[in-house]
């Protein structure tokens, strides 16, 4: 649930599969075969932050009758130090753990990080594709089920594809279903709360919390011509329920811009987070792929926009040049920006975090400022005997914050693959 959760790949709608790549080994395989993806992870952030390895495994099938089923399962686990939210001081600063039964010590100018950082999550998830009315008209059907520490979520989705226009055109409806149960460790906490010094309270009133979301997407696939595909998505999201991290805190200043003192003898100089506990999302998508003589250029734009006052752009590029004898590379550039939300802060005064105050929300998590991130990579694939393919890509991933009082962050990951098909 903590920070590192933007990294996972989540489980949401799949736009129509029509522009997915294929590997060589997918595209070979025999009618009835198994076609299986396989995968290894590793990621890394400066600074000793956050690492994570992630094994994936894929299974597609299609049976005698047609229908296309899809079995996978992913399993990632991270460790390291995450941002708490708290802004770099001139003291020493402590801080409270989650339980409310220990502490640790952020030295002068250092910025303050959780080191007792330690996640783990297996997610499993399975579709299938079956032709309906006739056979122009195709259903998916989605289930999916991830289980972290602290966070539970179990998601359903459906997805009816129309073929028209000698099908050349697919147009597509799409709705997802997601519930969500929330357990952090110490217990949910009070909005605007103090945090307490150890072992004299936490400022935790519950449990556990939920949230659902619901996803909605209308998509339409156009053959352009022999070489060219283009698709176009509209997509709706609406999530209520707990909106916050439980784990993020935010700097409480007196006048002159340092950590406030005027606290209870058991009161530290944070507050917990709070965030509107509903959001509304809307999305553009657009994604062409055109085929060379040999070589494949795939691009694509996703604007975003929500109630937050996040806006968000977009664009990946992918140019897959051929090697011979199957083998290919592929380099990868992506552009993201991302305005700052509404209740995006660095930190708070002391009227602010009064109990009286009237501000409603507030965060200070670095995911919801403003900032640029660039991604730079690229994936070699080579054939190995007939039925199967190895693969590997490199990715170099550059954060860059509007505002000062946030570390720019650069990551790296590299991912082997390994696929292949067999009959059962």
């Amino acid at each position: 649930m903590r920070s590192t959760k933007k990294i996972r790949d989540k489980l949401t709608i799949a736009s129509a599969t029509l522009l997915q790549a294929t590997s060589v080994t997918a595209a070979e395989a025999p009618e009835g075969a198994w076609n299986v993806n396989t995968a290894v992870l590793f990621y890394s952030e400066n600074d000793g932050r956050v690492s994570a390895i992630e094994p994936v495994i894929s299974a597609t099938k299609e049976t005698a009758d047609g229908d296309i089923i899809n079995y996978k399962a992913v399993f990632d686990s991270l460790t390291g130090a995450t941002p708490t939210g708290a802004l770099i001081a001139n003291v020493e600063q402590t801080f409270t753990n989650p339980s409310g039964n220990g502490e640790y010590k952020i030295p002068a100018g250092e910025l303050p990080l959780d080191d007792t950082f330690l996640d783990t999550r297996v997610a499993l998830s399975g579709s299938w594709n079956t032709a309906i009315i006739d056979d122009y008209s195709r259903l998916i059907l989605g289930g999916n089920l991830s289980k972290e520490f602290d966070y539970t979520s179990l998601g359903f989705s459906a997805n009816f594809l129309r073929d028209f226009n000698n099908r050349n055109t697919t147009f597509s409806t799409a709705i997802g279903l997601s519930s969500d149960k929330i357990e952090p460790s110490g217990g949910i906490p009070t909005a605007f709360a103090n945090m307490k010094t150890a072992k004299t309270g936490t400022n935790r009133d519950a449990a556990d919390d939920s949230k659902t979301i619901t996803d909605v997407m209308f998509g339409v696939t156009q053959v352009i011509n022999r070489r060219t595909l283009m698709q176009f998505n509209l997509g709706f999201s609406e999530s209520s329920g707990y909106m916050n991290d439980p784990y993020k805190i935010i700097s409480v200043l007196d006048t002159n811009g340092d950590l406030t003192t005027a606290l209870g003898v058991d009161d530290l100089p944070y507050v917990y987070e709070n965030r509107p506990d509903s959001r509304s999302r809307q999305t553009f998508f657009w994604k062409t792929v055109h085929h060379l003589t040999e070589d494949v250029i795939n691009v694509s734009y996703r604007y975003h926009t929500d109630d937050w006052g996040i806006d968000s752009h977009t664009i990946d590029f992918h140019y897959r040049y051929e090697l011979g004898n199957g083998s290919y590379l592929q380099p990868h550039l992506r552009y993201y920006s991302q305005s700052a939300a509404d209740f995006s802060v660095t930190s708070l005064t002391e009227a602010e975090a009064a109990a009286a105050t009237s501000i409603t929300y507030a965060s200070a998590d670095y995911r919801l400022s403003e900032f640029v991130t660039n991604t730079f990579g690229v994936k070699y694939a080579m054939p190995v005997g007939k039925t199967s393919e190895f693969s590997v890509r490199a990715e170099v991933i550059s954060q860059v914050q509007n505002d000062a009082l946030y570390p720019d962050l650069d990551s790296f990951i590299i991912q082997f693959g390994y696929d292949f098909y067999f009959d059962d």
